[in-house]
């Protein structure tokens, strides 16, 4: 069985959530299960990093701003896979072109053109966990690039499009998908399951939990997503 996993800022936002993710994902492979981590920067790594940037340029080349804001997502990949490695595991980290993600050159709003997915799965058949810097790929000219709000989890559905895996899943700061924002409506109603049409419509309306490219790719491909909460175990919300 092979499973990707997408971790959210937040969901790495200190050392004890590291941990979190990293005993998660490692009881995972214990079973025998092949996991792929897909990460976000942590915190709010990518908002100060743009911050210091238009303290610098406020008119910054959009290709160099790329290859900036990538570094984020590339930190913490190396920190998650050093916590598995802390936890016995055997773990590598890889940028997105690393990991054969190939987009357009639209700097900052790439699109994914193709995967391919041989690197990952020549690291998984050694036996590693793979965790990959999301956001981010290559262009054609051999660019960094990166794909926009909401790209870690357009990076994890294209990943587990092509490595054929058996599950997706996203843990965020929240326990699934909601009718309302349930931080801000205590009634709110989290759904069990929710069909990809009616999940995009509510992605294009404003909900954040996910992008609705995303959701998109995740339609087009067929790939039955899972959105759960990264701090607490329990039900989340399955999209598909």
């Amino acid at each position: 069985m092979l499973i990707v996993q997408k971790y959210g800022g937040t969901s790495l936002g200190d050392e004890g959530r590291l941990l979190r993710a990293a005993r998660r994902i490692t009881a995972l492979a214990r079973q025998g299960t092949g996991v792929v981590a897909v990460v976000s920067a942590q915190g709010n790594t990518t908002d100060e990093m743009i911050a210091r940037a238009a303290r610098v340029n406020p008119r910054g080349a959009l290709s160099e701003m790329d290859a900036y804001l990538a570094a984020g997502e590339q930190m913490s990949a190396a920190l998650l896979a050093m916590t598995i490695g802390a936890l016995g595991w055997s773990a590598v980290s890889m940028t997105g072109w690393q990991a054969g993600i190939h987009t357009d050159s639209s700097f900052g709003f790439a699109r994914i053109t193709h995967v391919d997915p041989e690197p990952v799965r020549k690291e998984l058949e050694k036996g590693n966990i793979v965790v990959v810097a999301g956001f981010q790929g290559i262009s054609e000219e051999g660019r960094i690039t990166t794909l926009g709000r909401g790209g870690s989890d357009t990076t994890a559905v294209a990943l587990a499009a092509a490595l054929e895996a058996d599950r997706c899943q996203i843990y965020t700061d929240v326990d699934g998908i909601y009718d309302r924002d349930p931080r801000r409506y205590p009634d709110a109603t989290r759904f069990g399951r929710i069909g990809y049409e009616r999940m995009l419509s509510m992605a294009r309306s404003g909900a954040q939990v996910l992008h609705d490219r995303c959701v998109e790719m995740a339609w087009e491909k067929g790939i039955k997503l899972e959105v759960l909460s990264a701090l607490e175990d329990g039900p989340g919300t399955i999209v598909g």
